[in-house]
């Protein structure tokens, strides 16, 4: 079986005229029978698709031609089965929810730091090191020594920078997220509060267990990423974790062996949450995927798109948005 492609890109840029790119790109993708997601917004773009080699070859200059952005950089993973169920491209207001489009990455942004940089920023004791990434990711690996900030939504990265960081003490700040995008957006709104020496991860931490060895990686763990492999690691490898249908937690296998876990169902995190009602819908979706799997086809069922994406049956309104904006593309999108 040809491994599917997975192109995961971003680049900011003012596109006053981003509605008029949505229909070109989906007949770009779908000509192409490439799946995922795309993000549009006056401020830039942001994507995570996948298809064959040969497709994925040629979706990229088309998509630099359509949206005149010749700059558009992307990383390449590997899947042994395509990890997306739809082709969608959307219109948003940021292309990576901030909430505040005062913050502008087009104007300034932190120094860039190349992966082989990485390690030798990081182990200054001067260096603040924090991960703009969220609770849930950060809950199953980041770089040793890293603050959580113990965010549940990217949203909620500003307030904790207000209420934390001061630019008198806190006088050089390395901040990383998933693909690089949280990180130009933090980095400016770090610039406009005062803070002088602000740095991030170039690629972020996908580009930086592509590059750096795991001999020689300060990274503990696994990274998060927002398709159905769930997480990677070094190598940019898929590893052993699968998402929870009551609450879209990322799960390692002794949390799958919890008495609280139930496939499609619940986990240790949110057992005691879900009630009988949803539990019993949650079941009767799973049941219905399993019966789809065995006919040989994919059950979509009514759930919203991002849900669909990941397999979730129930979880938080803000979780959902988290994973349709993706955090950082829905379905897949870079953060």
């Amino acid at each position: 079986m040809q491994p599917i492609e997975i192109a995961a890109f971003y680049h900011f840029a003012r596109l006053p005229d981003f509605a008029a790119l949505r229909e070109p790109l989906a007949k770009l993708a779908c000509s192409l029978g490439i799946k995922g997601i795309i993000l549009l917004a006056p401020e830039g773009i942001n994507g995570t698709v996948g298809g064959t080699p040969e497709a994925m070859a040629a979706f990229h200059p088309g998509l630099r031609e359509i949206t005149g952005l010749p700059a558009i950089e992307h990383k390449t993973s590997f899947a042994d089965e395509m990890p997306f169920l739809r082709m969608k491209v959307r219109l948003k207001e940021e292309i990576v929810t901030l909430g505040d489009t005062s913050v502008d990455p087009t104007a300034r942004v932190g120094t860039y730091v190349e992966p082989r940089d990485w390690n030798a920023l990081i182990a200054d004791p001067e260096v603040l090191v924090i991960d703009t990434r969220n609770d849930f990711e950060v809950r199953i690996g980041s770089f040793r020594g890293a603050i959580d900030p113990h965010t549940k939504t990217f949203g909620d990265f500003p307030a904790y920078v207000r209420d934390n960081l001061d630019p008198a003490r806190h006088r050089k700040v390395a901040m990383f997220c998933t693909g690089g995008i949280r990180c130009e957006k933090a980095t400016s709104l770090m610039l406009r509060e005062g803070f002088e020496e602000v740095y991030h991860l170039k690629g972020g931490v996908l580009k930086y267990l592509e590059e750096i060895p795991p001999q020689e990686s300060l990274w503990q763990g696994a990274c998060f990423v927002f398709d159905k492999r769930v997480a990677v690691g070094h190598g940019l490898a898929v590893e052993d974790y699968q998402l929870c249908h009551g609450c879209l937690s990322p799960l390692d296998a002794e949390e799958r062996r919890s008495p609280d876990y139930e496939e499609g169902v619940s986990c240790p995190h949110c057992a005691s949450t879900l009630t009988e009602a949803q539990k019993a819908s949650s079941r009767e979706r799973h049941r219905q995927v399993v019966l789809a799997e065995r006919r040989g086809g994919t059950h979509l069922g009514p759930v919203g798109d991002a849900a669909t994406m990941q397999g979730a049956t129930r979880a938080s309104p803000t979780r959902l948005r988290e994973v349709a904006e993706r955090s950082e593309v829905g379905g897949g999108v870079v953060r």
